[in-house]
C-alpha cells in the first residue's frame, strides 16, 4: 500500500471528511514521526510497533564491484520493531 491508497481508504471510511483534509492529517502524522525520530526520540504506537533510530559507526567497507576499500561515514538509520498485537494478527492469533 502506498500513501495515496492509505489516504483513499481513510477517506472512504470517513465520508464526513474531505479528501484533502485526510491527506493533510496523514502527512502531518508522518511528519511528526519523522521529526521525533530526527530529534533522536522513539515513537511508539501501542499494538502496532515502535519506530526508533539506530546509530551506525563509521567503518571501512568494500566496493563489491571493484573490491576497493571505501570509508563509510557514521549514520543514523530508522528501525521498526513490531508490536505484539500486530505480530499476533499477522499470524492469525486474533
Amino acid at each position: 500500500m502506498i500513501k495515496s491508497e492509505l489516504v483513499l481508504k481513510i477517506a472512504e471510511k470517513n465520508p464526513h471528511l474531505y479528501h484533502r483534509d485526510v491527506e493533510r492529517i496523514v502527512n502531518r502524522v508522518f511528519d511528526e514521526i519523522i521529526n521525533t525520530m530526527k530529534d533522536g526520540n522513539r515513537v511508539e504506537l501501542r499494538g502496532f510497533g515502535a519506530f526508533s533510530v539506530k546509530e551506525r559507526r563509521a567503518r571501512t567497507g568494500r566496493n563489491p564491484r571493484t573490491g576497493e576499500s571505501v570509508e563509510v561515514t557514521e549514520k543514523r538509520v530508522p528501525f521498526f520493531k513490531t508490536g505484539k498485537e500486530l505480530r499476533n494478527r499477522l499470524n492469525g492469533k486474533d
